[in-house]
């Protein structure tokens, strides 16, 4: 934690405070260099300047450090032209100082802003300065041979070698931004898709059941009403109630959609318990009022299962059965529900004419294979060579629940 947050705000300093701090510590290098020791008789880190800088001298790098410090506030504004003062800055030191070459000390400060330049602005505008300052240390020597004096060819090789590792860590932390930034914008969009195909299932798993139970029971209730009142009346009931736990459901979606938060103020209703195998009965009961008598049949140890995987469990039920009732024109179908140590096992069999839907183009068999792929488990739906369909899926269980 505190590394990140160390992080955090090391991102949130300006560079032009990094290339400040960074030229002043050259200076400070400079001054300690020239100034007098007991038994110190001459500089020796700068053999090339031969004695200390007279007073335009210091008054050239009083200059150029005021210079720098005008580059560096202008760094994140106008990176160019403050990144032209930078380079300047060091040129004109290195030859108030006398200096065959342009220091590496005095040349860090334009490095370290040619680093956050290729890190954090347009690579034209990086390599534009790495040009620029190849450039001023191609110019440096050829002004100290026009004014007679030393060159160091092998000091401004290193210059050079610098300018490219900063242009090349700034890159590279350009490129591992911008794939983290890309990898999460992929992350979000796949987020996204999968919440939408849940969704998708859900409304698809909520409204066809229900749908399909209400237009057999209106059939029934036509088909009956005028000589059977009492059994049409009781048809329509079963399609009052299917009706209103449709848009019960469809409401608590709605709700959940709406709500972005636990505590929304805004009153959205939250989204009611998630089915599951326990209501498979209520299920089975309702099916039967449609006309096809579902037989469920338990097997093994019932223990509590994990939401996601009782959820999935009820919903493939629940599709297997509307396929009976829609599609299958059998009288009755018998769910098997098996739970054993390392997975659950479901199974729906009918001996109807088959389903329309089995060669596996149907909205229902794709959401059911969807959720048993997410599961990691097996999924089956085909036709049984005796007659009807057959619906199968197993279901791995997590280690902490066998």
């Amino acid at each position: 934690m505190s590394e990140s947050r160390g992080l955090s705000l090391l991102t949130r300093v300006p560079p032009g405070v990094f290339t400040a701090l960074t030229w002043c510590a050259a200076m400070v290098y400079v001054l300690a260099v020239y100034a007098t020791f007991p038994g110190q008789s001459r500089p020796v880190d700068y053999p090339q300047a031969g004695t200390s800088p007279s007073i335009s001298g210091w008054l050239t790098l009083a200059a150029a450090t005021a210079v720098t410090l005008a580059g560096s506030t202008l760094l994140h504004r106008r990176p160019l032209p403050a990144f032209a003062l930078l380079l300047g800055s060091a040129f004109a030191a290195s030859m108030a100082l006398n200096m065959a070459q342009i220091p590496l000390l005095l040349f860090l400060a334009a490095d370290v802003a040619l680093g956050f330049l290729a890190a954090a602005r347009p690579r034209g505008t990086s390599l534009a300065a790495a040009a620029t300052a190849l450039g001023a240390l191609v110019g440096y020597p050829s002004v100290r041979l026009l004014l007679a004096g030393p060159v160091s060819s092998t000091a401004e090789l290193a210059d050079a070698l610098s300018v490219a590792v900063a242009w090349l860590i700034g890159n590279t932390v350009r490129q591992a931004r911008d794939h983290t930034r890309t990898s999460r914008a992929q992350t979000a969009a796949q987020a996204v898709t999968a919440e939408r195909l849940r969704i998708a299932r859900e409304l698809h798993d909520l409204v066809a059941h229900n749908i399909g139970i209400i237009a057999l029971q209106a059939g029934a209730a036509r088909m009956v009403i005028n000589i059977d009142p009492p059994s049409a009346s009781e048809a329509m009931t079963a399609v009052e109630t299917a009706g209103r736990e449709t848009l019960a459901g469809l409401r608590r979606m709605l709700g959940a959609l709406r709500q972005a938060e636990p505590d929304d103020p805004s009153g959205a209703a939250p989204l009611g318990p998630a089915p599951g195998l326990a209501d498979v009965e209520r299920l089975a009961a309702a099916t039967a009022a449609a006309g096809v008598r579902v037989e469920v049949r338990w097997l093994g140890e019932r223990r509590p299962l994990p939401p996601e995987i009782d959820l999935s469990a009820f919903r493939i039920v629940q599709e297997s059965i509307t396929n009976v009732v829609r599609h299958a024109g059998a009288g009755s179908c018998q769910v098997s529900i098996d739970q054993r140590p390392e997975e659950l096992s479901v199974e729906v069999l009918d001996d109807g004419r088959g389903c329309a839907a089995a060669a596996g183009t149907g909205y229902g068999l794709i959401g059911m294979r969807e959720r048993v792929g997410l599961l990691h488990g097996e999924f089956s739906a085909a036709p049984r060579p005796e007659g009807g369909f057959r619906v199968t899926a197993r279901l791995p269980l997590p280690t902490g629940v066998r």
